[in-house]
C-alpha cells in the first residue's frame, strides 16, 4: 500500500477524529480511505448519467429535455 503524508484543516482533522473516536473507523486512513472509495463511485455515477444523456440527445429518440432525463436517471440511481 502506498503510504502518504497528508496535511488537514484543523475543523477536518477534528471531524476525522471524532469518527476514530466513535470507532466508525479504526483509524484516519481507513476513514480516509473510504471517502475516496465513496468519491470513485460517485463518479462513475455521474459518468453513466452523463453517458446516457449525451445518448439520448444524439439519438433524437426521447423528447425529455436533458433536465428531464436527469432527474430521471438520478431516480433509478437512488431506489
Amino acid at each position: 500500500m502506498a503510504r502518504q503524508s497528508i496535511s488537514f484543516t484543523q475543523p477536518n482533522d477534528e471531524w476525522l477524529k471524532t469518527q476514530v473516536d466513535n470507532k466508525e473507523y479504526s483509524s484516519k486512513s481507513e476513514l480516509v480511505n473510504d471517502l475516496i472509495r465513496q468519491a470513485r463511485k460517485q463518479q462513475r455515477q455521474i459518468d453513466w448519467i452523463s453517458s446516457k444523456l449525451e445518448r439520448a440527445e444524439k439519438s433524437g429518440f426521447t423528447k425529455d429535455s436533458k433536465e428531464q432525463i436527469l432527474a430521471y436517471s438520478k431516480s433509478l440511481l437512488n431506489g
